[in-house]
């Protein structure tokens, strides 16, 4: 007789016990479409060259206000799909430059090599861009079975151009990677490796093997939601993953976690507590409940309108170990 697993998951919100609330915004992280020439398996927004769902002129013209408006964003986040491949990426990054706040890019680096985007290194160089990269391993053969063949030696030839500019040695010219585990295949469950030693690791391997430099590393755990969730919900591992998750909560990754100063925005203008949210629909709402829209924020002048930030189960995997943000591990 199979015994049955059954360990129930404590809701997150009853296992932090008091809701967690929002701070000053400083970081707006805008998501400007589902378009990509990838189709990576560990994708949480299911990115792909088959989605056209992009920003629309309308929506970039309000979040443009919203940047000029508002000095206390000091960071714009543009992520995607491929953000430079959606409307508004170049309106967006000119905007946010001239305003003098950060620019990240969240780039696949192979979309240098796509026709019409060969200019991309040179603009991301001469406006001091922060690259932020996605290299799930050092090794050719992990990064393949992720992202799809050939992806490897494209982000490294991609590396190799950055570099060329100036990319990880000139102070103005950040270039960070990401590290992705493996999805999980059975209850073999494993937390991301120890960020600061996994560096040393990739640095050292990549300038052995191809002399390429980058800044930092930064380590994310694989959360339980898009194409994720799906392939665990298929190997019926989604709820044993989650249970993992949970077992190795850590309370003092919560005055870290990235959805405290920031708002996550969706091509359609709809505002978020954090990226995982958004692709999870659970939209950032006033104290009224109403659901909260950048038109909603232009109106009421406001950036610091949310008080309590939503939470799901899924948020053990940002507060699990060292914890896991769009920086890389918490503690």
């Amino acid at each position: 007789m199979i015994a049955l697993n059954t360990h129930k998951i404590t809701p997150f919100a009853q296992k932090i016990k008091t809701p967690l609330d929002k701070q000053k915004i400083t970081v707006l992280q805008i998501n400007l479409g589902r378009r990509c020439n990838l189709a990576c398996h560990h994708c949480h927004v299911e990115a792909s060259p088959k989605r056209t769902e992009e920003l629309s002129p309308e929506i970039c013209q309000q979040l443009l206000e919203l940047i000029n408006r508002f000095p206390q964003i000091e960071t714009v986040d543009l992520t995607g799909g491929a953000p430079e491949m959606n409307y508004g990426f170049n309106l967006l990054v000119e905007a946010a430059r001239k305003a003098k706040k950060e620019v990240i890019v969240r780039s696949n680096l192979t979309i240098f090599f796509e026709p019409g985007f060969e200019y991309l290194p040179e603009y991301f160089a001469q406006r001091q861009l922060s690259v932020i990269a996605s290299l799930p391993c050092y090794l050719e053969d992990n990064v393949d079975k992720q992202r799809g063949k050939g992806v490897y030696n494209a982000s490294i030839r991609a590396i190799q151009k950055l570099n060329q500019l100036g990319y990880g040695s000139d102070p103005s010219l950040v270039l960070d990677l990401v590290y992705n585990p493996s999805i999980p295949s059975n209850k073999n469950f494993s937390l991301t490796p120890n960020q600061i030693q996994l560096e040393k690791d990739y640095k050292t391997f990549l300038k052995e093997n191809f002399d390429l430099k980058f800044n930092q590393l930064f380590t994310i755990t694989n959360l339980p939601i898009g194409r994720i969730k799906t392939y665990l919900q298929n190997k019926q591992l989604y709820d044993s993953y989650l249970q993992f998750l949970e077992s190795h909560y850590n309370p003092q990754t919560l005055h870290h976690i990235m959805c405290r100063n920031q708002l996550s925005i969706d091509y359609l203008g709809n505002v978020y507590d954090c990226d995982f949210n958004q692709m999870e629909n659970i939209p950032a709402t006033l104290p009224n409940g109403e659901p909260i829209t950048v038109e909603t924020l232009l109106k009421l002048d406001n950036l610091d309108v949310i008080t309590d930030i939503k939470t799901a189960n899924y948020c053990y995997g940002c507060t699990a170990g060292s914890g896991s943000s769009c920086g890389g591990a918490l503690i």
